[in-house]
């Protein structure tokens, strides 16, 4: 999950930079290009990108991530406008991520029951299709700084679905950092950078990390990726409200709409989760759990679990 789908709501909800939309992404998009490196020079030492498929993603993303904030720009240049629209546009963004997320776990789901990850490192590179998602996650990143690691997955997900989950993270990665960094280019250029918001998000970012790190093999997996579902929806709807969207009242803010949708994703997220488990052939709880979804060689790890083996798969 890309950084800015959680970073730039909670910020925009802190109210720090002045709550100020615009200097939120920038400052945002700054600091992802400066952590995101280390991860994507680990997956390029290691070998585990698809060079070619991230040459097609970059031709589309790394142009129209300098175009979008100009396109933006263009469309409005009054303050108060583009802060309505950069929020409204980051709230729609955040519940497409949330779509996309938990659509990545069903499709992983689907590739399990299949007879697992083939894990194909080299598949035929489809152009048109990948520049397309290049170009639609260079806007949608250039304009609200959310997409790059969660869209962009689904997408790549969807058109190479023979791509190993090594492949597939390594290749994500190494095209994110240039299209976030071009992204950032641009915002910085139009909007200014706050160095006051910068610098404690780099600092900030490290220890988070470490702590993270430690904390996430004692807690759960299902419960985060189901977590990040719920959070990344209320948020979207919550920045939606606090933006004034006409549909939800301009002027108005609905708190009980907000928490309405938190306890109905709390309570709806593992019933639907469990329907779509049946429909796949699996208990409606129980192995694969949704982390088993997301490993590095998920058949081989979950055969043993599911009791199944691909001879065996109906």
């Amino acid at each position: 999950m890309g950084g800015g789908a959680l970073m730039t709501p909670a910020l925009l909800f802190l109210g720090v930079g002045g709550g100020e939309a615009a200097t939120i992404v920038a400052a945002d998009l700054t600091a992802a290009a400066i952590y995101k490196t280390g991860g994507a020079v680990v997956h390029a030492r290691e070998g585990s990108p698809n060079w070619q498929l991230a040459k097609w993603l970059m031709l589309g993303s790394i142009p129209f991530a300098l175009l979008g904030p100009v396109i933006l720009k263009l469309v409005t240049s009054d303050p108060d406008e583009l802060d309505y629209v950069l929020k409204v546009s980051i709230g729609f963004a955040l519940l497409l991520a949330a779509l996309t997320y938990a659509l990545r776990l069903y499709i992983n789901l689907r590739r399990v029951r299949a007879g697992g990850d083939p894990g194909d490192p080299d598949p035929r590179i489809r152009p048109i299709p990948t520049l397309a998602v290049g170009i639609l996650g260079g806007l949608l990143v250039g304009v609200t700084s959310v997409g790059s690691g969660s869209v962009i997955m689904v997408a790549l997900l969807m058109l190479y679905p023979g791509l190993s989950a090594v492949k597939l993270v390594g290749t994500d990665l190494v095209q994110a950092v240039p299209l976030v960094l071009a992204a950032a280019i641009s915002n910085v250029a139009i909007h200014g950078l706050d160095w006051g918001l910068l610098v404690p998000l780099v600092i900030g970012s490290v220890p988070g990390t470490i702590i993270g790190a430690r904390i996430a093999p004692r807690v759960p997996q299902s419960y985060i990726r189901r977590g990040i579902v719920v959070v990344l929806t209320m948020s979207g709807v919550a920045l939606l409200d606090k933006a004034g969207w006409a549909p939800l009242g301009v002027d108005e803010t609905h708190p009980f709409l907000i928490a309405g949708v938190g306890v109905a994703m709390l309570v709806l997220v593992p019933v639907i989760w469990g329907f779509l488990r049946k429909e796949q052939g699996l208990p409606f709880m129980g192995a694969p759990y949704v982390a088993d979804l997301e490993g590095t060689s998920v058949a081989d790890r979950l055969r043993a679990k599911v009791g199944r083996s691909p001879d065996s798969e109906g």
